[in-house]
């Protein structure tokens, strides 16, 4: 009897479909690849063919320049060899995807990188039935509980009020967090300009561009302190530090990320303002995730494999590590 899945082949720069001949976010050239968002960890210059949602191609060229590539609009199936490909919602970042694969009477869904939480930025998760899920782990430990986005938005904003005379230097990473950063903002009704690091620019254009309503944003670099005072200021994380952050009027420094759950990790990057704002499942969205799915298997990847392989065998559903190159967002 064949074994359940035995047409995918992890291997540790990616997941090979062999019946399609190709690749599912390869981490080298490949002549055919299924990406299923932006990131580095996924996406990468180079494949000689690459299908993906029309947003992440976007982001991949803006990176990498031009891509041989095939836009798949959500929920679109194309027939690869003898494999029905759909690309399915992942909530992650924008046009972030679950790639579904269906071969043989079977349904594997690789979810690359996803979250439950809504995102003004992006479509959001949508839970596909199948009989093997292969799920991230990036906060798959129980101390990992992210709390509501709002109440982490309010803290930066009581922190901007009762501090006129500085400005908050939040730490974003650069594709998603930064724009979901400032999408939540304009959301709870901060209309002011908001400055941004030059690293910011390509990709909050491209949002723009792609149809997410950013309000105004304004290059920080060159603008004198006085007109920063008062005002939020978005950077990447590496910036946070550096001779560059050092222009601004005493910052409030903030950094928004899943790991500022960890004190150790705010310590050691000075941050005053720890944001809890992750673009990742948290473990109860992990394991809700897996619940309302009810896969017979479950492939686990990119972070805290054995809490969650155990967690599955204490509810006899099969599960395995698997040893995928990758890595964990640091400034997720």
């Amino acid at each position: 009897m064949a074994k359940l899945g035995d047409w995918i082949d992890p291997q540790p720069h990616g997941i090979y479909v062999k019946p399609a001949d190709i690749w599912v976010d390869p981490s080298r050239p490949s002549p055919r690849a299924l990406v299923t968002h932006g990131h580095a960890d996924h996406a990468r210059g180079g494949h000689d063919a690459v299908w993906a949602t029309p947003e992440t191609l976007a982001i991949m060229e803006t990176r990498y320049g031009p891509q041989a590539g095939h836009p798949v609009a959500y929920g679109e199936t194309l027939t690869m060899g003898d494999v029905q490909v759909t690309f399915v919602p992942a909530g992650h970042v924008l046009g972030s995807a679950q790639i579904l694969l269906e071969h043989r009477g079977e349904r594997i869904v690789v979810s690359g990188d996803y979250k439950r939480r809504a995102d003004p930025t992006c479509a959001p998760f949508e839970p596909v039935k199948c009989d093997v899920f292969i799920t991230e782990a990036t906060f798959g430990l129980p101390v990992f509980r992210h709390p509501e986005t709002g109440d982490e938005i309010d803290k930066l904003l009581a922190a901007l009020h009762a501090n006129p005379d500085r400005c908050v230097l939040v730490g974003a990473y650069a594709l998603g967090k930064a724009q979901r950063v400032i999408r939540e903002l304009r959301d709870r009704g901060h209309a002011a300009p908001i400055y941004i690091h030059g690293a910011m620019q390509r990709l909050c254009d491209l949002y723009v561009e792609l149809g997410v309503d950013l309000g105004e944003l304004i290059p920080a670099t060159g603008v004198p302190k006085a007109e920063i005072k008062g005002h939020i200021v978005i950077a990447p994380p590496s910036a946070l530090n550096d001779r560059w952050s050092r222009r601004l009027p005493d910052p409030i420094t903030a950094m928004a990320s899943g790991w500022m759950r960890v004190r150790q990790r705010a310590v050691q990057r000075n941050v005053e303002l720890p944001l809890i704002l992750s673009d990742h499942a948290d473990w109860d969205e992990l394991t809700d995730t897996l619940t309302e799915i009810a896969p017979k298997e479950v492939w686990v990847t990119h972070g805290r494999e054995d809490a969650l392989v155990h967690w599955c065998q204490t509810r006899q559903i099969k599960a395995r590590a698997l040893a995928l190159v990758g890595y964990e967002d640091e400034d997720d």
